[in-house]
């Protein structure tokens, strides 16, 4: 069995899209997972299976779209196993997430794109906003005390930001902490 991390983009976000927890974990205990743990109400899941990535990600996708009331073409799933969530953390910039109080940071999980594509969608505010290139991920910091004058949103107009996902980087190292828990 693989411990994998499940992102699912577009549920739960701004009223839209709505599932519960609860009932998440109870479709993904009926198709087979192992070891269901859900991490707050917007879409991180760890799981044990022994079916690749790709298998858990088709899988995922349709029974979400099938078994609830979903806007199919906002919902994509990413499956990251536990080596590369690590890898991810393990690989972050100098200093990234050590200054919570100051710098809001968020880790930008790209699906089916590459980081090169994703990275010209992005115009970080000198001062204020910055990005890094990650393997799969993009990472981003604003200044927190700065915050509203971020062009980091701005990505969210282009047609690429519907094969993204973000986290915040609490959020990213709980789900690891959660994984390694279950591996």
């Amino acid at each position: 069995m693989t411990t994998y991390v499940v992102l699912l983009r577009g549920i739960n976000v701004g009223g839209k899209n709505t599932v519960s927890m609860a009932a998440l974990k109870s479709l993904l205990v009926e198709l087979g997972y192992m070891n269901v743990s859900t991490y707050i109400v917007s879409g991180n899941v760890v799981v044990e299976s022994d079916k690749p990535a790709a298998r858990i990600k088709a899988q995922i996708e349709t029974a979400l779209t099938k078994n609830f009331d979903l806007d199919d073409e906002l919902i994509k799933v990413l499956v990251l196993s536990h080596h590369q969530l690590r890898s991810i953390i393990e690989n972050k910039p100098k200093g990234f997430g050590d200054e919570p109080g100051k710098y809001h940071s968020d880790v930008i999980f790209l699906m089916e794109i590459s980081v090169d594509d994703a990275l010209p969608i992005f115009n970080p505010r000198a001062g204020v906003d910055a990005i890094w290139p990650g393997d799969g991920v993009i990472y981003s910091r604003r200044l927190s005390a700065e915050r509203t004058k971020s062009r980091l949103s701005a990505m969210m107009a282009s047609p690429l930001y519907k094969s993204m996902t973000i986290r915040n980087w609490n959020t990213t190292t709980k789900l690891l902490a959660i994984a390694d828990r279950d591996a």
